[in-house]
């Protein structure tokens, strides 16, 4: 029976999928130990005692795991977080270790998570076991997620010692240089603004997991999971991007051509001075600065936030809108990411979308024509930038219209062929007049 199970084509797929994550995790492990790095793998399994580096992201993930718990297990499992934590503490003042890096909680939560996966392979059988195994993985899955983004921002340096950012400079005049503008009102808004939108940009995860917590707030009633959710974007989204970094390497215009960049910079122009037009070509950067901004993941990960907050309460698309807006100005103000990056980013995300939105309900004939065309647009976008850029800046009237069209058409074909996939309510059915 267990062999005819494991048969099945979800058993197989499932399998799959989890041997080509360990294999990504491993061959990441390898490449960042080429480059004297500890990789995902290390760097997660020191949190389990060391402070963490990722705290808040932790305590986040051990909610995403508590989708799968009742009400009494998730109290028992917080209690336990926390009293894990404060142990740690103590143990860190009476041996007097101090925090240099990391945050002083969060291993709490890890153990927490740890402990259920071993509470589901010992105490737990059948659905019951799998129902849990899949609520630890999906709370580790997004802090590893998180440190294999770092590993590939440590390869891409090391890795792309050249870069596009003069191409993408360029090109970003058609669109009215955004990163320049709304830096300098980021910059007129003193300290206040830019710790307001530094929390706003850092604390990403912990806004994806409060719409993933209520698109899965049904699973430990339903003992299962929906086919499809804002975790399984946030992942391919982490999973896909880091390639592409590989293909257009690019710092952003505080590095390129701000003061961050040093005697590697063009020349210290951002946010006061847009960059002149001339002939770009590649330049050699330092091997520190990761080549992660084309697109800008940032934006692609609020705009999944935002699509998937358009279901819930008032409150949860209000808060998905602003973390969008919000995140956008925080991209741009402080000078990681060109407005060219932004549109691409924004695409990007739609493409993965559609494409995993077709893969829960059936790929049909309007799936694959709008995933196909995402594709085409997100390609000819890099291919402009990098092969048009000057005739992209030199005739902008021309051009960034071009841009932005290219980009709401992608906008209106998700949204139109996604309210098609929609089901339609049946109409009341009226009663029939009575006869007299």
């Amino acid at each position: 029976m267990a062999i005819a199970a494991w048969r099945r084509p979800r058993a197989i797929l499932w399998a799959t999928a989890a041997v080509v994550t360990l294999g990504f995790l491993i061959a990441l492990e390898i490449a960042a130990r080429h480059y004297g790095m500890p990789g995902p793998i290390v760097t997660q399994a020191q949190e389990v005692i060391i402070a963490p580096k990722s705290g808040f992201l932790l305590y986040a993930s051990m909610a995403l795991m508590m989708v799968v718990l009742t009400w009494k297990q998730r109290l028992i499992a917080a209690g336990a977080a926390i009293g894990i934590d404060l142990i740690f503490l103590l143990v860190r003042w009476a041996t007097d270790t101090k925090v240099t890096e990391g945050h002083p909680f969060g291993n709490g939560a890890l153990w927490v998570i740890l402990g259920c996966a071993v509470i589901a392979v010992t105490r737990r059988t059948g659905q019951e076991r799998v129902l849990l195994l899949k609520g630890v993985g999906l709370g580790l899955l997004l802090v590893t997620g998180r440190k294999t983004g770092d590993a590939w921002l440590l390869i891409t340096s090391k890795a792309r010692p050249t870069v596009l950012d003069q191409y993408v400079a360029t090109a970003d005049h058609a669109l009215g240089n955004p990163s320049w503008l709304v830096g300098q009102i980021v910059t007129a808004t003193g300290p206040i603004g830019s710790h307001f939108l530094d929390a706003i940009y850092t604390q990403l995860p912990v806004a994806a997991v409060a719409v993933a917590v209520f698109q899965l707030r049904k699973v430990a009633v339903e003992r299962r999971f929906p086919g499809h959710h804002l975790v399984r974007t946030f992942l391919v989204i982490g999973l896909l991007g880091p390639g592409i970094y590989m293909i257009f390497p690019v710092v952003g215009p505080i590095f390129a051509y701000g003061a961050d960049g040093g005697h590697w910079a063009v020349a210290n122009l951002w946010p006061d001075t847009p960059p002149p037009i001339g002939t770009p070509h590649h330049m050699t950067f330092d091997e520190i600065t990761p080549r992660n901004c084309m697109p800008s993941l940032h934006t692609a990960w609020a705009t999944a936030i935002f699509i998937h907050s358009r279901k819930g309460p008032r409150i949860l698309q209000f808060a998905g809108a602003f973390w969008l807006v919000a995140t956008l100005g925080a991209t741009l103000g402080f000078g990681y990411h060109y407005g060219a990056d932004i549109i691409a980013g924004v695409v990007f995300t739609l493409t993965i979308e559609a494409a995993l939105r077709s893969l829960d309900r059936g790929w049909d004939r309007s799936g694959i024509q709008l995933v196909a065309y995402g594709t085409a647009v997100f390609a000819a976008l890099l291919v402009s930038y990098r092969y048009l850029s000057v005739e992209m800046a030199e005739h902008p009237w021309v051009f960034g219209p071009l841009l932005i069209l290219a980009t709401a058409s992608v906008i209106y074909g998700y949204v139109r062929t996604t309210g098609l996939w929609e089901p339609k309510a049946a109409p009341a059915q009226q009663p029939e007049p009575e006869l007299v």
